[in-house]
């Protein structure tokens, strides 16, 4: 039987904004080891890039402060929203015996999983206590073979960015093994959040018993019988948020909701895959006395997409449905409602549901959320970080980089970070300008993990016979979308000069040309023009902001015409492809009245020859008088590779009519001003700093 109860007296709106995770502040190197055991990556390159490991445990701790929307955020039952474990304190687990310990505390917890658990006995599930956040720490957070119960009464509990699998047991309709990731009765206010759940014994979320203010956001729900299952009471109580979760090759209760006094369900995707074995019974069903809005969802090739039982509510708004058979129903005569009565909340458009959810749900690097709009109460859950994962194993969603790429929307608005497993990537990668907010980000424990290499240089033929790719098209990793990231990996080109001297020989590693680029902790590695920092144009801004990594080449090898700072790195000198040392750092081809390369708290060095290497001449591209080159380098040891006459001319054009200067520089390279050395004084240096190059930028890992 339906219990009565008033509406009014049981919901109240929430009326504060929601709490923005703390984006990673700026990660400075410390003190960089440099040395020749390792060759020209000096020892720093072995051990785990410190930005990269930090960033892990930071991001996870980013999304902490988030509370959850839809119904999980009304204040009922005593409990204003949901929030989880924040008032307590955080630790981190990599045990069974620890996450067991503090799940099932009677104090709140933020409880960061660091490692995959796996849980003894196959099936456990652990009792959650009231008050819990259950935080994955970056994408490395998995329990395996198990999974979470919250029962009667158990209050504001947390679940995120976890990867719960496999538990199992052979037996496909399992009717004997109660193995779910995450089961419910009796609980409320709980949020479960971009989490990975499949392959599970029974259900992958069962809320059962008159569970209530429940909130199911970006998860991916997959290969299982049963996906989703809600109700299994006679009450018409609980009141449930279901919104962009992609649920793919499960056969049933995606989801079966039963009894629920108001379900909401938008922005979902429900896939059947086209030539597998799994084949979906039905998707989502409003069983029993349910009321269910269900809105701008997309089901692609399910049997039965939508189903209502007689006595059931089922409004339809907006949805999609291709390649789908069976029943599609709507329609009852409960009393409609309007979700934005409880919680203010936004759609996307139907049509990029399925783009949308294949790049954004799941466990990511960071799940730290926009803010929400105070005076509507919206959220924006789609400003979000979403993550990709690439591993040539096939392990990940995509083998290759470039198909990660391609995978995020066009005209993205939020980031997307595409985490590559450690291998060897032998590919080209293109960042087009209409993806911006990417970052490309190695999950090894060193910088030399995740290698993206290719060989193409200046000369190499296309192979649709319509020329060579000449020096920018040589690159193998071209950004051009603004707002890039990179770390924690290798981007090389292994192009062979003794093998091809009869062609061009320019070979490009990683060309930019695009406005606020971070890179940290990475190695750029080539021998000729191995980092082309340019702009989209003349008249645009490009800036660059490279850290902690290491730059490797031989012959103009940083170059352009971009704004480009190198900060607490090391510039590696390269001996050319027949064993002579010569060479030149810097070619930079900057526009009158912009900043050039700054070079800043860094370390120049090599195995070449002392006295070989200038640190830079002017290049004026196409012959073009009205550019005004720019190279500063600062507070920068120079070993003795360096002339001591350290700027040369270019193609008939002076380095003395352009900007090239030193200041405080040390080691056996530097020198004392002259007219062939240049020195800035106190007073100039102060406008050539670090924030002068950047301007309003202050670059983030985000």
């Amino acid at each position: 039987m339906s219990a009565s109860r008033s509406t009014s007296s049981r919901h109240r709106r929430r009326k504060t904004a929601l709490v923005a995770g703390v984006p990673l502040a700026l990660v400075s190197a410390g003190a960089m080891a440099y040395g020749s055991a390792l060759g020209v990556f000096g020892s720093d390159a072995q051990p785990k890039a410190s930005a990269a490991s930090s960033t892990a445990a930071a991001s996870a701790l980013a999304g902490v402060t988030d509370v959850a929307n839809g119904f999980a955020s009304v204040n009922a039952l005593g409990q204003n929203g949901t929030y989880g474990g924040r008032d307590g304190q955080t630790v981190t687990v990599k045990t069974l015996a620890d996450l067991e310990k503090y799940a099932t505390a009677s104090e709140p917890y933020i409880i960061v999983v660091a490692a995959t658990i796996n849980m003894d006995p196959v099936g456990k599930e652990i009792k959650v206590a009231s008050d819990k956040t259950i935080i994955g720490s970056g994408t490395s957070g998995q329990i395996v073979g198990g999974g979470f119960f919250l029962g009667t009464g158990v209050h504001n509990v947390i679940i995120r960015n976890l990867t719960i699998r496999d538990a199992y047991q052979g037996i496909w309709n399992d009717k004997e093994h109660d193995f779910d990731a995450i089961q419910m009765d009796g609980a409320h206010h709980v949020w479960i959040d971009h989490n990975d759940l499949r392959h599970m014994a029974d259900g992958l979320i069962d809320s059962r018993k008159d569970t209530t203010y429940l909130t199911v956001s970006w998860n991916k729900l997959s290969q299982d019988n049963k996906a989703f299952g809600i109700g299994w009471t006679a009450n018409t109580t609980a009141d449930i948020t279901i919104h962009h979760n992609w649920i793919r090759e499960t056969e049933q209760r995606n989801p079966s909701t039963d009894n629920v006094a108001h379900a909401h369900l938008y922005n979902n995707f429900l896939e059947d895959e086209a030539g597998t074995t799994i084949k979906s019974s039905y998707g989502n069903y409003s069983r029993g006395k349910t009321n269910m809005v269900l809105e701008n969802s997309y089901f692609q090739g399910m049997t039965n997409p939508v189903v209502r039982d007689a006595t059931a509510t089922l409004v339809q708004r907006g949805n999609v449905f291709s390649g789908t058979t069976g029943k599609n129903e709507s329609g009852g005569s409960g009393a409609a409602w309007d979700p934005k009565t409880y919680y203010g909340y936004t759609l996307d458009k139907t049509a990029d549901v399925p783009a949308l959810l294949k790049s954004g749900a799941g466990p990511r690097s960071s799940v730290a959320k926009a803010t929400s709009t105070a005076a509507t109460g919206t959220t924006t859950t789609a400003a979000a970080a979403t993550t990709l994962t690439v591993a040539a194993d096939g392990s990940g969603q995509y083998r290759t980089v470039q198909a990660a790429v391609n995978a995020v929307p066009a005209n993205n608005a939020s980031r997307v970070v595409i985490s590559v497993k450690p291998g060897t990537y032998r590919e080209l990668v293109k960042v087009p300008s209409n993806k911006p907010h990417v970052t490309i980000q190695g999950s090894g424990g060193s910088r030399k993990d995740t290698t993206i290499v290719y060989n193409n240089a200046s000369g190499t033929a296309k192979p649709d016979g319509s020329g060579t790719y000449g020096t920018g098209g040589s690159a193998t990793v071209a950004v051009d979308g603004d707002d890039f990231q990179a770390r924690n990996l290798t981007i090389s080109n292994d192009f062979d000069e003794a093998a091809h001297q009869d062609i061009a020989n320019q070979a490009v590693a990683l060309r930019t040309s695009a406005d606020k680029v971070f890179l940290d902790s990475v190695i750029v590695s080539g021998d000729q023009d191995t980092l082309l920092v340019d702009t989209a144009s003349k008249d645009k801004l490009g800036r660059v902001y490279i850290t902690n990594s290491y730059i490797v080449g031989n012959t103009d090898f940083i170059f352009g015409r971009a704004t480009a700072v190198i900060d607490k790195s090391v510039i590696t000198l390269k001996k050319r492809w027949n064993g002579t040392s010569a060479g030149y750092v810097t070619a930079p081809s900057t526009v009158a009245n912009r900043k050039g390369i700054l070079i800043a708290n860094s370390t120049v060095s090599g195995d070449v020859s002392d006295r070989s290497f200038y640190l830079g001449r002017p290049w004026h591209a196409g012959g073009d008088a009205a550019l005004d080159p720019q190279t500063t380098i600062r507070n920068t040891s120079l070993s003795a590779a360096i002339r001591t006459t350290p700027w040369t001319d270019m193609s008939g054009f002076s380095w003395k009519d352009d900007r090239f200067a030193e200041y405080k520089n040390t080691g056996a390279g530097s020198g004392a001003a002259s007219s062939d050395r240049p020195q800035l004084t106190d007073t100039q240096a102060t406008g050539q700093e670090i924030a002068d190059w950047l301007g309003d930028w202050t670059p983030s890992a985000s």
